[in-house]
């Protein structure tokens, strides 16, 4: 028991960093339309890079091993662009103006955030899992996977905090949706111990990272960027989306 709550206390410490990065909402200008762009781009940015270089590349290697390079390809891009479709689908079921602060110039960012923050939920989810599972194997050898986790977790916070920010005005909304978006990495942790880990292979495991892949990568494109280059300032938010992946470089380098 002592192992597995240590395990817990570790995962919990890895998602809840999220509100870490919600706390930009404290310290960023009402309305500074530069620091919006560049940190959607930031955001977008990491995304991107987390997907292709970690999550895309682990599943594809990991199918092709048990199936073989063709059919585990196959399988991969099934389940990218399944990904893809599944929070295509969900942006189609959410009205535009459902998740919006009646009254507020900016409300269409409300939308964004809370989309950004459900997409997050379900990639901390499988990483909570796959987090405490190797705590439980080794806390020596899961520390380094938190803080790269942590380190993750920070900007994809700010994703979620500033277009909520901006769209309500309201600092501790920002902060809170921030870090509920956390909240499902202890809980997949917890549900994983308690009902999925016996059922859990790797073939499931390798499909969920590629999934959570194509749902990031939409995400992105679809609502981060256009979010980033509505308000005129393209350039920060490519540079956004450039440092958002350096950023990203950086910790799973120094992790690897």
């Amino acid at each position: 028991m002592k192992d597995v709550l240590t395990a817990l206390l570790l995962t919990a410490i890895a998602g809840l960093s999220t509100g870490i990065g919600g706390l930009t909402a404290f310290f960023s200008k009402k309305m500074n339309t530069k620091f919006l762009s560049f940190t959607l781009g930031i955001s977008a940015g990491v995304m991107i890079y987390i997907s292709f270089a970690e999550l895309f590349v682990k599943a594809v290697d990991g199918l092709s091993q048990i199936y073989g390079a063709k059919s585990g390809n196959i399988i991969n891009a099934v389940a990218f662009f399944g990904g893809i479709g599944l929070v295509a689908a969900v942006d189609r079921l959410i009205p535009e103006g459902s998740c919006m602060e009646t009254g507020k110039k900016d409300s269409g960012l409300m939308r964004t955030g809370v989309i950004t923050a459900v997409a997050l939920a379900v990639h901390n989810f499988p990483e909570g899992m796959a987090t405490f599972v190797s705590a439980l194997q080794s806390p020596a050898f899961a520390i380094p996977i938190v803080v790269a986790i942590a380190i993750h977790n920070i900007p994809e916070g700010i994703a979620v905090a500033v277009p909520i920010y901006y769209a309500t005005g309201n600092k501790w909304k920002a902060f809170w949706y921030s870090l509920l978006s956390g909240l499902t990495e202890p809980l997949g942790a917890i549900i994983g111990y308690l009902i999925l880990l016996p059922f859990m292979n790797d073939t499931l495991n390798y499909i969920v990272f590629s999934a959570v892949a194509g749902i990031m990568v939409f995400i992105s494109v679809d609502e981060l960027l256009p979010a980033a280059q509505g308000y005129g300032e393209h350039n920060l938010s490519i540079l956004g989306l450039v440092a958002g992946m350096v950023v990203m470089a950086v910790s799973l380098i120094g992790f690897l």
